[in-house]
């Protein structure tokens, strides 16, 4: 098959590299807002290069979106009029009101679209849903999430992420629907800046922790950071009646014990996202090439994208006026 991809930048590269390394995938076809950089990503590395997102669209059988997230909406917008089946990074789009639009326009439509939440294809994530679904942990109590980045992206990244729960602990909260099964009820949420200028002055934090309770009773501990400079910090403990699992503790981890005598983690560190869930990225975008052959439903949808999106917004509200939010109070609920 003929997957295309819109959006050339550092994440579009990695991507594009991973389906090219699928057998399914025949050619990976480039096109970019500048395409000068899409141009220079097809011809090092053997890519078709099309300069016209809607030429390109005629020409694949599948749309893989990493451009901006100001562009994804639109992208996405074009993709389902062209009736290609598509995955998107998340977010779908850049506010809770056009997230809304682009779930109910999905719907009406027979056109699958996958969104790219890597770690529900992790698989220690798996293996703790599994462990839920089972009941090896009794009943859940508790859950503790953090993810940690080793070091901030540039300014310029902040000023149009979104904020920190936006674009950061959006993973976290979507992950934990998908380990519990349960969705979110109420949320409080703080943050904090003790880094660079630029988080402050776009209206952002560096870090930020929340409390969230869930539907069924059980609540979520959540912290999140742009300075976990022991290196990049991905966690879950899932605590029950009968016992723990957790995510994230391997040799990689970016803690030191303080015990006298204890060695691990034994290292090295992983220092990016990206080198964090390689792995998964690789069986996500497979399990998208399923989704363009037929074969396999959309493992999350853009109706799962929204839920996710509604958490953020609701911990943003509640650290700008200091209180706790029910979910009732978030729109878009479905």
């Amino acid at each position: 098959m003929r997957i295309g991809l819109a959006g050339a930048g550092r994440i579009g590269a990695f991507h594009a590299s991973t389906l090219a390394s699928l057998e399914d995938v025949e050619q990976v076809v480039v096109t970019d807002v500048v395409p000068a950089g899409a141009s220079r990503l097809a011809e090092e590395n053997g890519y078709e290069f099309v300069p016209d997102l809607d030429d390109l669209l005629s020409r694949v059988d599948g749309l893989v979106i990493t451009a901006s997230t100001g562009a994804h909406a639109s992208t996405l917008r074009s993709a389902l009029a062209a009736k290609v089946p598509t995955f998107c990074e998340k977010p779908v789009a850049a506010t809770l009101a056009e997230t809304v639009e682009l779930a109910d326009l999905v719907d009406k439509l027979d056109v699958p679209v996958h969104v790219g939440f890597q770690r529900r294809f992790d698989s220690g994530y798996r293996k703790a849903r599994d462990a839920v679904v089972r009941g090896e942990l009794g009943f859940v109590h508790t859950v503790r999430a953090n993810t940690h980045d080793q070091s901030p992206p540039p300014a310029a990244y902040i000023a149009t992420s979104g904020g920190l729960f936006r674009d950061c602990s959006i993973h976290d909260f979507d992950v934990l629907r998908f380990v519990t099964g349960q969705e979110v009820a109420t949320v409080y949420a703080v943050g904090a800046n003790k880094g660079a200028d630029f988080f402050t002055e776009a209206g952002d934090i560096d870090t930020g922790a929340a409390v969230l309770t869930l539907d069924d009773g059980t609540l979520v501990v959540l912290s999140a950071t742009r300075y976990g400079g022991g290196g990049h910090d991905v966690r879950m403990e899932v605590m029950g009646s009968q016992g723990t699992i957790g995510v994230g503790y391997d040799d990689s981890l970016a803690v030191r014990s303080a015990e006298a005598g204890v060695d691990y983690p034994r290292g090295p560190q992983k220092w990016s996202f990206m080198e964090r869930f390689s792995a998964a990225y690789r069986t996500e975008l497979a399990m998208f090439c399923s989704v363009v052959a037929g074969q396999a439903e959309s493992p999350c949808t853009v109706a799962d994208a929204l839920e996710a999106f509604r958490v953020a917004e609701a911990c943003e509200l509640s650290r700008g006026t200091g209180r706790p939010v029910a979910m009732t109070e978030i729109g878009g609920s479905r």
